[in-house]
């Protein structure tokens, strides 16, 4: 199995592999006896103090907002985060990223090759795929497929390796178009895509020029159009709904940790030491960004704005749809992960700690 780089580990939010919780919830002798499966079969820890716990990524179901985060916590607000309860959810993994298609339907993506899907709101969640059956899945379909030649070989050999290795590697990032079609990304280039809304999965990795399987980080859609980013300056785009993809070369070597998908058909793309690029059929333009850190999360607001989050906890703002980045003045707190606007006013935002509710920039 290959060993993480460096800069695999340098991002303070859900595209992270890894994340230290800075609560408690329950023992280390209980994690780690055997943290990979039986955390794929112990549900969540009911607590009252998850709630200042580690969460990394936040997303609305209607009027609902709900969190995700460490240990298979999803907390969801029906009063504009007033007050929080708990999900039932069957695993204690963590869940890195969480996408609505409309109020009741919803999907989340974790550790261990975790996804997990409601149908009310985000009150209770049901596992749809895990580590060992997308494996699985793997080496059938690239079984199904040899055709006895060096290619086939390869697929065939990567799908056992999955096999081999367990239920241990993360999806990233998760979007779906409607209540039926949807796709995961995440570590390893794992790409899964389903039809009849994730009760059956299909891989995706022979879609993709991706021949080191480089994680797939963040994800963003625009109608047809979809874009990957990744590590080591990975950049996947398809235009037709996914069914093609197409390797772009990327302006800087590092990695990108995140991507939006901008009102007038340009992209964004942001990434280590602060790096953020602007996308168009033109090509790529590098933005003004005053604080050199690494940016984590690119959130497109109702006015047209975009915010962005970085590794050091700080925000920037940005007005003419990312050519100038200015500093948001916020109290200090911990780092940041994702956030959703609540009105013209408001934003309520996860964090390393819980979530917090801080005021529109100005």
């Amino acid at each position: 199995m290959k060993k993480f780089k460096k800069e695999r580990f340098d991002i303070g939010r859900r595209r992270a592999l890894c994340f230290v919780a800075t609560v408690p919830l329950v023992s280390m002798e209980a994690v780690w006896a055997n943290p990979v499966l039986d955390a794929l079969r112990r549900p969540a820890f009911v607590a009252p103090h998850v709630r200042g716990g580690v969460l990394l990524d936040v997303a609305k179901s209607g009027k609902r907002i709900v969190a995700v985060g460490e240990r298979g916590v999803v907390l969801f607000s029906d009063d504009v985060g007033a007050t929080w309860q708990q999900a039932s959810v069957p695993v204690s993994v963590t869940l890195t990223a969480v996408n609505f298609v409309d109020e009741k339907y919803g999907w989340v993506t974790g550790h261990s090759g975790v996804v997990l899907a409601t149908s009310d709101g985000g009150g209770t969640w049901r596992l749809q795929l895990e580590g060992k059956r997308a494996a699985d899945l793997w080496r059938a379909e690239a079984s199904a497929g040899s055709k006895n030649d060096d290619d086939s070989d390869k697929r065939l050999q990567e799908a056992q390796r999955l096999v081999s290795d367990g239920p241990d590697k993360p999806f990233l990032d998760v979007h779906f178009f409607d209540r039926k079609r949807g796709f995961v990304i995440g570590a390893y280039g794992l790409i899964f895509a389903t039809a009849d809304g994730g009760e059956t999965w299909s891989p995706w990795m022979d879609r993709l020029d991706n021949p080191k399987a480089l994680h797939l980080n963040a994800l963003a859609i625009q109608g047809q159009r979809i874009l990957i980013v990744g590590e080591q300056g990975l950049l996947l785009q398809s235009v037709d709904g996914g069914k093609t993809f197409v390797r772009l070369s990327s302006p800087y070597p590092g990695s990108w940790f995140a991507v939006a998908a901008l009102p007038d058909g340009k992209w964004l793309l942001a990434g280590l030491k602060g790096n953020i690029y602007t996308y168009s059929p033109a090509g790529f333009s590098q933005c003004e960004v005053p604080i050199p850190v690494t940016i984590g999360c690119l959130s497109l607001m109702h006015d047209g704005s975009v915010l962005a989050l970085n590794q050091a906890g700080q925000a920037l703002i940005s007005r003419d749809s990312g050519g100038r980045w200015t500093s948001v003045s916020w109290p200090p707190g911990p780092p940041l992960t994702a956030v959703v606007e609540l009105d013209g006013s408001r934003l309520l935002a996860s964090s390393l700690r819980g979530v917090r509710e801080l005021p529109f920039p100005k």
